[in-house]
């Protein structure tokens, strides 16, 4: 069992932040104030509750921990060092060119970060997606994918209009199995949060259907005994509102305290007008070797480590045992956690000739309903103008405690649609699919950039393309949405690849190619691009049908027709 002590819980979280406030010292940049803040959570959440493998991270049945305030990442990379994650020079290289400790985390799950997140309000949302998976996939499997989702929210992103959105469908579907702590200490990069609003967050969050405890939030006895309330509670969300102490343990030149103070949100200690020094020293460290970690804390993490690979060896010797007794169902799941694709045939799709590529989407996506078990397509408030209906028709929409369906009703939440969408993708075992109107894709473009960024999945669905909308008006004619969507097409990720995969279909056809093309991607978002009005099927070539043409599409262009005497006077490219 992994101990409680309450003297070692205390100095493991002031090693964290004497780390945290480390980090940005040596950097000369970064954010001190927050993470120190949320040293006794962060220790007690990762030693005590959460479920992972700290010799397999990437372990698909652990909890997720998703971090929303990426700015904390010292809070976030000094836990992750403790574990073995994160090395001292890793540390001391915070927010340096090439550093695998960036200001603000990017997504690493061999090193325990489970998300990109810096944009305030996406890392929630991501979360909440994230769990949705999990009840899609234990609804299907039982208890053998069951786990939690633990989230971290701050101030900042309360106030992000997405928190509307997540907060709205967590509470609506019941999700159980997330816990949020709200990390209030009232201090934001300008101001108190006094300055911005004086809503009652709790009451919000019980009106959306959470179960909500307020605590202080660097008292360790307290976080866990909301902790022990939250897992406890299978019915409800849970949000753990904890009031913590900005900048807690840092002190001025004379010894004074210098804890609650706006200037240590945004910048290191020296600058904000508290004493390192003093502060290392304050919190048991040694101001000449900041990066420390404390020899019983150090002592402490290793017993904490190998109890945590233990009980995940049992976890694992139970679902190999599901798995002998469960071989059918084993084999699916394992194809879904793979991503593996069922044999596919796109040329059975039955599509008419001359009609809008969104209708022939949507003859697609009726077909995909009876062949590919793990998609989750969701609308915003769309579907039958999507033609996500096709999908909806051959399944239900996800309620509160039943999940057997495979459709979410998204609501007029196209932001948070592309979130959760997004977090689905994180989560794994599923793949997300989200639609709305072509227009409306400038509400969803930071979760789209930041699902090119992490190089999920997604795939997007955005009908009613270009002007050709027509009696709607110019408020609904996307007309600068594709340029946009293009440049993002042209950026590449870490990993060299294009970020992102735009697909204009010319016809109906044309359509069934691209969504081949979209569900074959696995290496990062794409998008169907899709008419409202009808467009006239291109020739088929002679010896040849359209559908066989068509899947030249793969190309970027191919030749559709040949021209007379075989040699162009010219060449458009439209």
């Amino acid at each position: 069992m992994i101990s409680t002590d309450t003297s070692i819980a205390r100095r493991a979280a002031d090693n964290i932040r004497a780390l945290s406030a480390a980090m940005p010292e040596r950097a000369n940049s970064g954010h001190p104030g927050g993470a120190m803040g949320g040293a006794d959570y962060i220790h007690v959440l990762f030693t005590e509750f959460l479920n992972f493998d700290p010799e397999d991270p990437q372990w698909p049945f652990r909890d997720r921990f998703f971090l929303d305030p990426g700015h904390m990442s010292p809070m976030l990379y000094s836990i992750l060092h403790l574990f073995g994650f994160y090395s001292t020079e890793e540390l001391m290289d915070f927010r340096q060119w090439g550093s695998p400790t960036p200001g603000h985390p990017e997504i690493d799950v061999s090193r325990g970060v489970e998300n990109t997140s810096g944009p305030l309000g996406q890392g929630h949302t991501f979360g909440i997606g994230g769990a949705i998976a999990e009840r899609f996939l234990s609804a299907r499997f039982g208890e053998v994918t069951e786990h939690k989702t633990f989230i971290y929210i701050s101030d900042g992103g309360i106030q992000e209009e997405i928190s509307q959105g997540a907060g709205r469908t967590a509470g609506f579907l019941g999700l159980g199995n997330v816990i949020m702590f709200y990390d209030a200490n009232d201090i934001q990069l300008s101001s108190e949060v006094s300055a911005v609003m004086d809503e009652d967050t709790a009451k919000k969050y019980e009106a959306w259907g959470w179960h909500v405890q307020t605590i202080e939030g660097n008292d360790q006895d307290a976080i866990r005994q909301a902790l022990r309330a939250a897992v406890a509670e299978t019915g409800k969300p849970s949000l753990i509102i904890g009031k913590t102490i900005m900048g807690k343990g840092a002190v001025t030149e004379d010894g004074e305290s210098f804890e609650r103070e706006v200037e240590t949100h945004g910048q290191p200690l020296s600058k904000a007008g508290a004493s390192f020094e003093k502060t290392i020293r304050n919190l048991g460290g040694d101001p000449d070797n900041p990066f420390q970690v404390f020899p019983d804390v150090a002592e402490y993490y290793a017993k904490v480590r190998k109890d945590k690979h233990e009980a995940a060896s049992r976890r694992r010797s139970r679902f190999a045992e599901w798995q002998k007794e469960n071989p059918a169902p084993a084999a699916r799941l394992q194809g879904f956690l793979e991503r593996q694709l069922p044999e596919l045939d796109f040329s059975s799709i039955e599509q008419k000739a001359g009609s809008a590529t969104r209708n022939a989407s949507g003859a697609v996506l009726s077909y995909l309903a009876d062949h590919l078990d793990n998609m989750i397509v969701a609308s915003a408030d769309l579907s039958n103008s999507d033609k996500t209906d096709a999908f909806l028709k051959k399944t239900t929409s996800f309620t509160r405690n039943d999940f057997s369906g495979a459709f979410l009703q998204a609501g007029v939440s196209e932001l948070t649609m592309a979130a959760l969408a997004t977090g689905m993708a994180l989560h794994g075992g599923v793949i997300p699919v989200c639609a709305t109107f072509f227009v409306f894709s400038d509400f969803q473009k930071p979760a789209i950039r930041l699902a090119a960024l992490m190089e999920q999945p997604v795939i997007f669905i955005w009908t009613h393309d270009a002007f050709r909308v027509g009696e709607d008006g110019p408020t609904h004619q996307p007309v600068e949405q594709e340029a946009q969507i293009r440049l993002l097409e042209q950026l590449q990720t870490h990993a060299g690849r294009n970020s992102f995969l735009a697909l204009r279909p010319a016809d109906v056809d044309e359509t069934t190619a691209c969504w081949q093309m979209a569900l074959e991607n696995t290496h990062g978002p794409s998008g169907l691009i899709l008419s409202r009005q009808n467009i006239p099927s291109l020739p088929a070539r002679p010896g040849s049908t359209r559908y066989q043409d068509a899947q030249e599409a793969r190309k970027g262009a191919y030749v559709v027709q040949e021209v007379k005497g075989g040699q162009p006077d010219i060449i458009l490219v439209g």
